[in-house]
């Protein structure tokens, strides 16, 4: 699958563990984006992603003619409760030089194709707020806003909303 002409998406692999965290980690020192507030290790994310292939559902890696790791996307389960089975949440998160180069609609859309063809039928994005490209993002792959939580989460000392986009299969 080719994306921005010289980019390629590939399901993640255990040892990409330590590429995808250096990725996910400016996110989490730096942003807001991610409600966590500690660097991940390589060993967690190896984990993070055998747990979400062991789960059956996808985890894709997007990567550089040279095969680095441009970014990647994921779902999840949303709740544990058995009647959410056919519902997931979906994860993108790009190397901070990648954002803007025409790689985070195509990597989605292919983890949006994996959803699908896993036969889910709903999938929901969380974004913190505000967050002009993921929005913008979320509705050019048909993903309308559906709820919007005032000041639930605190980081970098302030307090941050998230709203919630959904899309139906």
């Amino acid at each position: 699958m080719t994306i921005a002409s010289a980019t390629s998406v590939r399901p993640a692999r255990s040892d990409d563990g330590e590429a995808l965290a250096r990725i996910y980690n400016h996110y989490v020192l730096n942003t807001c984006v991610t409600f966590e507030t500690d660097a991940v290790t390589a060993g967690d994310m190896a984990a993070r992603i055998r747990e979400t292939l062991d789960a059956g559902l996808p985890w894709l890696l997007a990567e550089g003619p040279d095969g680095a790791p441009l970014g990647y996307a994921y779902a999840s389960r949303w709740k544990g409760r058995c009647a959410y089975r056919h519902t997931v949440e979906s994860t993108v998160y790009l190397d901070a030089g990648a954002v803007g180069r025409g790689i985070g609609q195509p990597l989605y859309g292919a983890l949006l194709d994996a959803i699908r063809a896993g036969g889910m039928h709903a999938v929901i994005g969380g974004i913190a707020l505000p967050n002009a490209r993921s929005i913008a993002l979320h509705q050019r792959l048909g993903f309308h806003k559906v709820a919007h939580f005032e000041q639930v989460g605190r980081k970098q000392d302030r307090w941050i909303d998230v709203g919630y986009w959904q899309r139906l299969f």
